[in-house]
């Protein structure tokens, strides 16, 4: 039997910023890679007009989303949470169905945690999941890579952030091209 194909298409995406937060980031593996790549899909989907929702798990403690990502995010406005699947924040898997989004692009921190819990109540819920590997980290590359397997295995599909920009671009001919370019060199 074959599997079907899972392909990102800008009709029905939105993209899922997971607690990319003060005081997480300084304590993730390749914390620099996860904030540029997370910036990069951010904008990349921005170009694309593709909407991008946000999660803070308990902000008062954490902190909020780091500048950076903040500052790409064009109508940032974080949904806050305590459960570690940013579904459990009430107006998440609303605002997903408000959007009609069909496939979500999921990056954040930690993958093993809050990112594959995400993960697993979204396919649960229906969603197609992608999954940006490498704007997505944990404490350790052990528990990233248990986190990244977990959520493969559970039927989400793992992307790096120019596979998922460009497969969403689909061709060099959108007017977006060029400026995608900009943003992923």
């Amino acid at each position: 039997m074959n599997k079907p194909i899972n392909r990102l298409d800008v009709s029905g995406a939105a993209l899922a910023v997971v607690d990319i937060q003060e005081r997480l980031v300084p304590a993730m593996f390749e914390r620099e890679r996860l904030v540029r790549k997370a910036v990069q899909l951010i904008r990349g989907c921005s170009l694309l007009n593709i909407p991008t929702v946000a999660t803070e798990q308990y902000p008062k403690g954490i902190g909020p989303t780091i500048k950076e990502v903040a500052s790409a995010i064009p109508t940032f406005a974080p949904m806050e949470k305590l459960d570690f699947s940013s579904c459990g924040a009430p107006a998440f898997v609303p605002a997903l169905r408000t959007l009609n989004a069909s496939s979500v692009i999921l990056c954040g921190i930690e993958a093993h945690v809050c990112v594959t819990q995400t993960c697993l109540d979204l396919l649960r819920d229906g969603f197609q999941v992608f999954v940006a590997s490498d704007a997505t980290s944990s404490r350790s590359p052990e528990d990233w890579r248990a986190g990244i397997e977990r959520m493969r295995s559970a039927g989400a599909v793992t992307v790096s952030v120019e596979m998922a920009l460009f497969e969403l671009l689909k061709t060099s001919g959108r007017p977006e091209f060029k400026g995608m370019l900009g943003i992923v060199k």
